[in-house]
């Protein structure tokens, strides 16, 4: 069985596909960092249920600055705190104006594949509210699929709350899914067994601490066996695994040996929907 971890390059063949991997290691040094970009630039917001997180990309498809607030306004795709989402956006879109010296006019969003059609209409009121232009709102799932361009296979978005998976063929998305369970059940795993706050364990869950993946095996298996629910009967070879979640050491061994298939993670996974809001 191959686990290939950091793949060097997209997984489309015969096309000319971005370096998933080097983007990512780029985007990760953007944090509140502006690069020179080079023409107009396209942004995304990530209404998370830990942190909302805003995005640039330049028209060459480089990363070009990101910055992030905590923020729990936003359970599971749902707004439930709408004043501290929209009061959110404005900040970090004021934060980005200022340090990209342009007017943050519009952006893109996106929501769980499973939240209803008025609770995803409430992720454009959030942009509106708070002054920007909602140009686009799309599932987290396509949004990854902006950024990976996979041909064939899986991608697995692992949220706080809940995991969506879209199974792609022919590098069109023919099935979309959402299922309870996510990165906050880890955190409580992680709580538990070494007796810390859920904040902690969140925060070393994301670092990439070895040894963890023991202690989280129970819940990754968990995670992977809706992954292989949500997939079905479709003949899958790979997954591809982005969020914070898929952080934790090891994470994609444990899913690829539960499921049978190959398990594709990225460096820095958390970037991977963030970024692919604004490419979308």
């Amino acid at each position: 069985m191959a686990y290939d971890l950091f793949p060097e390059h997209g997984a489309m063949s015969g096309h000319s596909m971005l370096d998933v991997r080097a983007f990512l290691e780029e985007a990760a040094e953007r944090l509140r960092s502006p690069a020179e970009p080079h023409g107009a630039l396209s942004f995304g917001v990530d209404l998370g249920t830990a942190t909302i997180v805003v995005t640039a990309i330049d028209e060459a498809r480089r990363p070009i600055y990101w910055d992030f607030l905590p923020c729990e306004a936003v359970r599971d795709g749902v707004v439930v705190q709408f004043a501290e989402a929209v009061a959110a956006v404005r900040t970090l879109a004021a934060g980005a104006a200022k340090a990209l010296g342009v007017v943050f006019a519009s952006a893109a969003t996106a929501f769980p594949p499973g939240v209803a059609e008025a609770e995803a209409r409430a992720c454009r009121y959030v942009l509106e509210n708070a002054g920007v232009t909602c140009r686009g709102l799309v599932d987290e799932v396509s949004a990854a699929q902006a950024l990976l361009q996979i041909d064939e296979g899986a991608i697995v978005d692992v949220g706080g709350g809940s995991t969506g998976v879209g199974v792609v063929e022919g590098g069109r998305l023919v099935s979309l899914t959402d299922a309870p369970g996510g990165g906050h059940h880890l955190d409580l795993i992680l709580a538990g067994a070494l007796r810390i706050s859920i904040e902690d364990a969140e925060r070393r869950k994301r670092s990439g601490e070895p040894g963890l993946a023991s202690i989280l095996r129970p819940g990754i298996e968990r995670i992977a066996h809706s992954i292989g629910k949500q997939i079905g009967a479709r003949k899958t070879k790979t997954v591809y695994l982005v969020g914070g979640a898929v952080r934790v050491a090891e994470a994609p061994e444990v899913v690829g040996r539960y499921l049978g298939l190959r398990a594709i993670g990225y460096p820095h996974s958390e970037l991977v929907t963030p970024f692919g809001i604004a490419m979308s």
